[in-house]
């Protein structure tokens, strides 16, 4: 895969992945075209009978979450090539009651999903998309993935003649400021719109051979319609949403559709990373443990042994120093956009990188022939983490938090380079082989 094929390939996987449900949908589907063999946690897995067939596996929980691995050896003595990230990003996700109608116009309560940088979500096109729970005419329960796909929605920001200070000290109230605004209601109807009769209305639309009769619940979550786009004046930057972490998710899929199939490799991309982990699909679960037991022959001493093999690198993206609040970064570790992935540091553990595992990932770049940073984040901030000490700790395995450089971290529009995920695919590439 070259860098035109990889860049191409990153921006329609964002473009169709809206939500984390939609980019495991994404990720499922180039795993079968890949050859691998969709599991079920709920069925008996006999791994070891089944290597000479594929060697190629896949597992979903909660259709947030995944987990992807090649076997191709004994995973005692030999371990796992693990690679992790995340499939959530800040949002702004509908409230279970939330029509609001004020001064005429039909609005939705939403809650702020993680630490998102809240004004850029003003004046933009916004729509939604997510998980739908049903009941059919014929009393069957089920769930499917819907996206309206085009602009329904707006959060339009007061005038400046009306807040003369927003330049200087604009405070967002999150409950009152941030309701979007979905349509102008008809003269003399005072009829307020049903959201679960919208969601209904668009389900039997886009899926009618379902016979819905009621929507029981819903996880829908607004984002910015704007497309994903190569910039710059000599298109050095990738603009974007969710590049945190979907560019990670992405980078390591196609990472590992190029591993060595005589390795044992495995990818898990995590839901719940922006609110903490602590989930039955978060990193605080139990779900890649789960997992790796199954792959081990019975018994404790096995699995320690397993991990004691293994490795995971923790991917989730960087600072980039920003050249105009370049203060706010510690000045030997700022690092630049298209100069290649960041070993992320943390004497405080708020990563999980240490001089073993950091080495072990230089020394990857040196063999792939990629350019390697660090990030130290200034001795007076605060740090943040990543899903690499929680899965360091939960596994007891050695672990390395890398990432690609971005400007404008939860914002609704990040931007990154155009070569560091390339870079660092060919990283991850040489480290699966």
């Amino acid at each position: 895969m070259q860098d035109a094929e990889f860049v191409a390939g990153l921006l329609s996987f964002i473009q169709a992945s809206p939500t984390p449900f939609h980019a495991v949908k994404q990720m499922s589907a180039t795993l079968e075209e890949n050859g691998f063999k969709r599991l079920s946690e709920s069925d008996a897995w006999d791994m070891h009978a089944a290597v000479p067939e594929t060697g190629k596996f896949y597992v979903t929980r909660n259709d947030s979450s995944i987990i992807a691995f090649t076997l191709g050896r004994d995973p005692v003595e030999h371990g796992f090539r693990m690679a992790g990230a995340h499939t959530d990003s800040p949002c702004l996700k509908v409230k279970p009651n939330p029509e609001i109608t004020r001064n005429s116009y039909f609005q939705l309560g939403v809650e702020v999903y993680g630490g998102a940088l809240l004004n850029p979500w003003f004046d933009r096109d916004l729509s939604l998309a997510g998980r739908v729970n049903y009941v059919t005419v014929d009393g069957e329960v089920g769930n499917a993935l819907i996206d309206f796909e085009q602009a329904i929605a707006s959060i339009p920001s007061l005038a400046i003649h009306l807040d003369r200070e927003a330049n200087e000290n604009h405070a967002i109230n999150k409950q009152e400021h941030i309701p979007p605004i979905l349509m102008k209601l008809p003269e003399g109807d005072e009829r307020q719109p049903d959201f679960r009769d919208i969601l209904l209305r668009l389900l039997s639309k886009q899926k009618p051979d379902l016979k819905v009769e009621k929507i029981l619940d819903y996880e829908m979550s607004f984002y910015d319609v704007q497309a994903p786009a190569v910039i710059g004046l000599h298109q050095d930057f990738i603009a974007a949403a969710r590049l945190d972490n979907l560019l990670s998710c992405y980078t390591a899929l196609m990472a590992l559709l190029q591993a060595d199939p005589k390795q044992n490799c495995l990818l898990v991309c995590n839901d719940h990373e922006e609110v903490g982990s602590t989930s039955a699909s978060g990193a605080q679960g139990n779900f890649l443990k789960s997992v790796l037991e199954r792959l081990c022959p019975p018994g404790t001493e096995n699995f320690v042994r397993c991990m004691d093999q293994s490795m995971m690198i923790s991917v989730d993206n960087a600072h980039g120093i920003h050249p105009n609040f370049a203060d706010r970064h510690d000045e030997n570790h700022g690092p630049i956009l298209n100069q290649g992935p960041v070993i992320k540091m943390n004497s405080n553990q708020r990563y999980a990188s240490n001089s073993e595992t950091s080495a072990a990932f230089r020394y990857i770049c040196e063999e792939a022939d990629v350019p390697v940073q660090s990030f130290v984040v200034r001795t007076d901030t605060a740090c943040g983490s990543t899903i690499g000490p929680v899965t360091a700790s939960n596994l007891g395995v050695r672990t390395v938090d890398v990432g690609v450089p971005t400007f404008a971290m939860h914002s609704i529009r990040e931007l990154a380079g155009r070569w560091d995920g390339y870079y660092l695919c060919r990283a991850l590439r040489e480290y699966f082989q």
